[in-house]
């Protein structure tokens, strides 16, 4: 199959359940929203090795924020409920409350299950109930005048490891076809990309170091294509990107890399787009990249 003059290869992603929770951040202007969801997505890339996976889901005017201020939605993921608490109530505590000017509230105000996320402590009895937009906060005094928001977030069961894989016949060249990818996915609502663009792909375990629980994925790396024999690079590529996809539903998803492969696509000098499994090994959610582009 061909999509804008490259292969895409007739490959599947395989990706696991997981629990996504998404908060609303605004602030006195799109620059500190942005600010404080990049603090409070920091250090959540991959499950391997960070406490959960996040990323800014799109930014929104301020019509479709709570308090019409400038905002960014963002999102979590996390293997379990109590994993997800945990750390949407220490980011948001440690990132979000302690920038300039900044708001939370649940960005997902009709899911049926709910997490307590109870900062209103830190007021030290001096803060109090306060309505916005019709939804129930609180305001907790601060230095620049009051840090506002909900402590009851909605949760669902979401779906982690989408992906896809661009191989480029220059390292410029994938990187600005993944770049484009990423960007085509910020437009889309209910994923994130948690990198957003890997440049390390890894594998579960490890062939020669046991105490490793992953691995680089040896098939891969281009500079290393003739010492692999189950190699995974066509020749004439020099550089692979891997776009990993995290979201609320396989729908979500389907949609998001049916976008970013399309705009991968469009970039001269990609040669292929394949995706990554593990034979079935890893979770039940399979996408299939020929399926979705068809």
């Amino acid at each position: 199959m061909e999509l804008n003059g490259v292969t895409i290869d007739n490959e599947y992603a395989e990706a696991f359940p997981n629990w996504a929770c998404r908060v609303i951040i605004t602030a006195i202007s799109e620059k500190w929203a942005i600010k404080a969801a990049t603090e409070a997505t920091g250090f959540a890339t991959s499950a391997i090795g960070c406490p959960c996976e996040a990323g800014i889901e799109r930014i929104l005017c301020p019509c479709e924020t709570p308090d019409n201020r400038p905002g960014v939605a963002v999102m979590f993921f996390a293997g379990g409920k109590k994993k997800l608490k945990e750390q949407v109530l220490e980011r948001i505590a440690e990132c979000v409350l302690t920038q300039p000017t900044t708001a939370a509230f649940d960005g997902m105000p009709d899911a049926e299950e709910k997490i307590d996320v109870k900062l209103h402590f830190f007021g030290d009895g001096y803060e109090y109930k306060k309505e916005v937009g019709g939804r129930q906060c609180w305001a907790i005094p601060i230095m620049n005048g009051e840090y506002v928001g909900e402590e009851s977030f909605g949760i669902v069961k979401g779906i982690a490891g989408g992906n896809f894989f661009i191989m480029g016949e220059t390292q410029p060249s994938a990187l600005m076809a993944a770049e484009a990818a990423v960007e085509a996915i910020q437009n889309e609502e209910g994923t994130i990309c948690s990198f957003p663009v890997v440049a390390s792909g890894s594998k579960v375990g490890s062939n020669k170091y046991k105490f490793m629980a992953a691995s680089t994925n040896e098939k891969y790396c281009p500079s290393i294509r003739d010492k692999v024999a189950d190699t995974k690079i066509p020749e004439g590529v020099k550089a692979v990107y891997e776009i990993v996809i995290d979201g609320v539903d396989e729908a979500s998803i389907r949609k998001a890399t049916k976008v970013g492969v399309t705009a991968a696509s469009k970039i001269p000098g990609v040669k292929l787009i394949s995706a990554g499994n593990f034979g079935g090994n890893l979770g039940p959610f399979k996408f299939h990249l020929h399926e979705i582009l068809q």
